[in-house]
């Protein structure tokens, strides 16, 4: 079963998520959010710590299904789309990073290991 509604694949792996690839998502992510938290993963292909992260949040957020909505950005493909996350929520760029949106506001971030510290409960 998959936990989050597919849009299309940014990769092979990650088809569980919704592309992040257009800067005019960033708006719907907003609307979005009024009704359930938002993630969006910002993910370096090329980074096996992150590849790691991303494999390992793909699991601990399974059980959350229908309860948030997800969404993958590729950083090497859309490096603005980053930037434009990075200057909405006043919030550094990293990578491997999780921002959890909620009612327009980036409510909590973390990045690298402590992506997988982040206690998903409290959001729901």
């Amino acid at each position: 079963m998959m936990f989050f509604k597919s849009r299309g694949s940014a990769s092979s792996d990650n088809n569980q998520f919704i592309p992040l690839v257009s800067m005019d998502t960033l708006d719907e992510i907003e609307t979005k959010s009024q009704l359930k938290p938002v993630l969006i993963f910002k993910h370096s292909t090329r980074c096996g710590i992150s590849s790691m992260v991303w494999k390992r949040f793909q699991s601990a957020v399974k059980e959350y299904e229908g309860q948030m909505e997800c969404y993958y950005l590729d950083l090497l493909s859309f490096r603005e789309i980053s930037n434009a996350i990075a200057s909405r929520y006043d919030i550094v760029h990293q990578s491997p990073q999780l921002i959890v949106i909620n009612n327009g506001v980036a409510i909590a971030h973390n990045s690298h290991y402590d992506i997988l510290e982040i206690n998903f409960q409290r959001f729901v």
